[in-house]
């Protein structure tokens, strides 16, 4: 039933394509830009700070990504996250690179005072974001497993009254009454810069279409992973992986998503 459910959501994205506003590093916007089109969204890359309210009217959802830190970008930042929270449209915090700076981890906990809808990054960021880090965070690249950052991620969920999304081998994705593991995907997606970056756009998508947020980012995440793994194995390397990745989020079929997932039902 659970399969069924995610398959219809993504279905739904496709009817529905949210705008998404995205505050997100220069890395990524190309390939976060083209994750969203493939899979039935809208994007909206905008950091000036005279049209962040205006923005977050006509959009559906909104992606703070911390990937590029700059003064002018922090602020943007926090104008629409603040918009946002006004406007009771839902917000994603991707705390990219999470206890690598002071810097870094200043503009987090602003961010946090701010209250994201929902939290995705890999088990050392969100370990570094409830200060629970108990192992060196290595850039963008997590130096810890997944299930070790259960405990932080039950503190922000405890905390900041919000949905977390643990990226890595195993996805796990919790709040205080659900908790859904997800075991898809690809080693070779890690060669890709911003995956989890494009991760974090699809969450604000389907959380800009769907209630129960864990709900809408286990459907993010499932399509993703579910994508991922299916293209992986008509690919030479990563170059082909991220365009075969970009096809299978346009065109993939519920049969084979349906045949894929890998999910188990922890909690709810």
């Amino acid at each position: 039933m659970m399969k069924d459910l995610l398959w219809k959501n993504i279905a739904h994205l496709k009817r529905q394509s949210p705008l998404v506003h995205n505050i997100t590093n220069y890395v990524v916007m190309n390939n976060t830009a083209n994750a969203l089109l493939a899979a039935g969204a809208s994007p909206i890359m905008a950091h000036a700070h005279a049209e962040m309210e205006d923005m977050m009217k006509i959009c559906q959802a909104l992606v703070v990504n911390i990937g590029t830190l700059d003064e002018y970008w922090v602020t943007s930042m926090k104008k629409a996250a603040t918009q946002a929270n006004q406007l009771q449209k839902p917000w994603v915090l991707d705390p990219v690179g999470a206890g690598a700076t002071p810097y870094r981890n200043e503009t987090l906990a602003d961010l946090l005072k701010l209250r994201p809808t929902i939290i995705r990054g890999n088990a050392s960021e969100i370990m570094a974001l409830a200060n629970h880090n108990t192992t060196p965070t290595k850039g963008v690249d997590s130096s810890a497993e997944s299930n070790e950052a259960v405990a932080a991620a039950k503190f922000l969920v405890d905390n900041y009254q919000t949905t977390v999304c643990i990226s890595g081998e195993t996805d796990i994705i919790l709040n205080q009454e659900k908790e859904i593991h997800l075991s898809n995907g690809n080693a070779l997606m890690a060669k890709i810069t911003g995956m989890g970056c494009s991760a974090t756009a699809l969450v604000a998508a389907f959380a800009a279409i769907i209630s129960d947020k864990v709900e809408a980012v286990s459907s993010a995440m499932a399509l993703l992973g579910v994508a991922g793994e299916l293209a992986a194995r008509e690919s030479k390397g990563p170059g082909s992986l991220q365009l075969n990745i970009l096809d299978k989020l346009h065109n993939i079929t519920k049969a084979e998503f349906i045949a894929t997932l890998k999910i188990e039902i922890k909690r709810g």
